[in-house]
């Protein structure tokens, strides 16, 4: 019972505050120290797949930051990872093996490209936006197919050699090395990304997506805003593509294909559209899916039936998908003293 004119305290005495955030950073410590420690306890294949998985759930947020965050649900987002890749790819044969250079140029190189094509994208919305960034897909992968003296054609981008992450350093030859750089830099990209979530700009993509004709009612120039962060998920996704090359050390067209983007969309769906580690978590989910479960002999190789069953349960029982998942407050909930 508080004193009049005062207020009341927000825990009443003798309970324990919720233990929500606590759960959060406990949950937080596990997995990164889960991350950290897995080349130490798997094998080279599955720490290899650790490493595409972390290359996927960073074009996965890239697709994040245009479906959840603004609104606009794109099929394009391999046509960016594409560039990326294949930039990354010329700049190790050609020029250098320094993977942050390799990151650097070919986030530059996708943001260029995402720019003007963008800038075409972003004048429409719903359908005819998703079938906008359908067709630039298409067009990346026919570009990486048919521009031979760049891409190589069909045959691709071979003998890569090892990436270098900085200066000085050793060249990085072995899967668990090649996993902790990829690591190193899925963590600053997705802190980075994290971190514009709280920032006036995500509030007003937020304020775009839920009602745009009231953001441009009150001002706010809201084609600018979504071509900015069209802009910064290609870059995003340019630097996904060059972590592609560093653990594949090869590249072809079918990396800036429409499965790619297909997979990307579907993780964000799974996930949770609009949260960021539901994004990753989607991501893992799709890519065990199609490269592990999918391959199972119980299975017999029906890795995209697994991923229809799953996008179907994650609709009509998950409308937050994985992201939407709580513990229970009885496992969270401390007696009182």
């Amino acid at each position: 019972m508080s004193l009049p004119g005062t207020t009341a305290p927000a825990t009443p005495v003798g309970t324990a505050a919720p233990a929500r955030p606590a759960v959060r950073r406990l949950s937080v410590t596990a997995v990164a120290v889960g991350l950290a420690s897995a080349p130490f306890v798997l094998g080279p294949y599955a720490v290899g797949t650790l490493s595409r998985i972390l290359v996927f759930a960073l074009l996965a947020l890239s697709v994040n930051l245009l479906t959840g965050l603004t609104g606009l649900p794109t099929l394009g987002q391999s046509a960016y990872f594409g560039v990326g890749a294949y930039t990354a790819a010329i700049v190790a044969t050609r020029l250098t093996d320094i993977g942050v250079l390799q990151l650097l140029i070919a986030a530059a190189v996708s943001a260029l490209v995402a720019v003007p094509t963008g800038w075409l994208a972003v004048r429409a919305r719903g359908v005819v936006f998703l079938m906008l960034t359908l067709a630039i897909g298409e067009i990346a992968y026919s570009a990486a197919v048919n521009w031979k003296s760049l891409t190589n054609g069909t045959d691709g981008i071979s003998g890569i050699p090892p990436v270098v992450p900085l200066p000085g350093m050793p060249a990085l030859e072995l899967d668990g090395l090649v996993y902790f750089y990829v690591l190193a830099v899925f963590l600053l990209l997705f802190a980075a990304v994290s971190r514009l979530g709280s920032t006036p700009f995500a509030l007003a993509l937020r304020g775009i997506r839920d009602n745009e004709r009231r953001m441009s009612a009150i001002g706010y120039p809201t084609r600018r805003y979504a071509l900015t962060v069209y802009g910064g998920a290609g870059a995003l996704a340019g630097a996904a593509g060059a972590l592609w090359v560093s653990v594949q050390r090869f590249v072809s067209p079918g990396d800036a294909g429409f499965e790619i983007a297909a997979l990307a969309l579907l993780a964000v769906v799974i996930g949770g559209s609009g949260s960021m580690w539901g994004a990753c978590a989607g991501a893992a989910l799709v890519w065990l899916t199609r490269d592990y479960l999918g391959n199972l002999e119980a299975v017999a190789g029906r890795g995209p039936l697994l991923l229809g069953v799953f996008f179907v349960i994650a609709v009509y029982t998950l409308p937050r998908g994985l992201a939407g998942l709580r513990i229970p407050p009885k496992l969270t909930r401390k007696r009182t003293a």
